[in-house]
């Protein structure tokens, strides 16, 4: 498997000008929002000793299997992420309990604007997304989201180090 580095550095090629990332800054999470509000539709309520009812729909698969996978990657990049997509599923219910028309077209809405801004933001790289070459790059995109974020921050500096010398300046 490869590690946090190797997976942002590879993801980074295609994402080396700061216009690109900065409408991956909003389109990346309205896509994976829009996920969870698709996602969240077929839900059914079981109940649970010590907490209660709890609500079940496969976002909250795809919410448990996507950040173990960014916390095997990073602890605290992958509970940041967890903490962050935590709150998608949670605003993902009320647009799920509309009607089918309303839900659909919420949540497709959604989806589509978040690819138009990425679209957008390669044209202004000149490159094709890197899921193109990689399907991974669906999944770290937004965990590049969140460390890109970081560095603008002044955080990780050694881990953005990294993928500048592995992939290149951000012009």
């Amino acid at each position: 498997m490869k590690d946090l580095e190797e997976h942002l550095s590879e993801y980074a090629k295609y994402h080396r000008d700061q216009k690109n990332i900065y409408t991956h800054y909003v389109g990346i999470p309205l896509i994976v929002f829009s996920v969870f509000c698709l996602l969240s539709k077929p839900a059914f309520f079981i109940e649970a000793p010590i907490v209660g009812a709890l609500m079940i729909s496969p976002a909250l698969f795809v919410w448990l299997i996507g950040n173990a996978f960014y916390v095997a990657l990073d602890v605290k990049l992958g509970l940041m992420m967890t903490v962050i997509t935590g709150a998608m599923v949670y605003f993902a219910q009320p647009i799920a309990q509309l009607g089918l028309g309303a839900w659909l077209a919420v949540s497709l809405g959604i989806f589509v604007g978040g690819w138009v801004l990425q679209f957008v933001g390669h044209h202004f790289e000149g490159k094709k997304p890197a899921f193109v070459d990689d399907i991974m790059g669906l999944a770290i995109g937004p965990l590049f989201v969140l460390a890109e974020l970081s560095f603008e921050l002044g955080l990780r500096k050694a881990l953005k180090e990294e993928i500048e010398r592995r992939s290149g300046p951000v012009k």
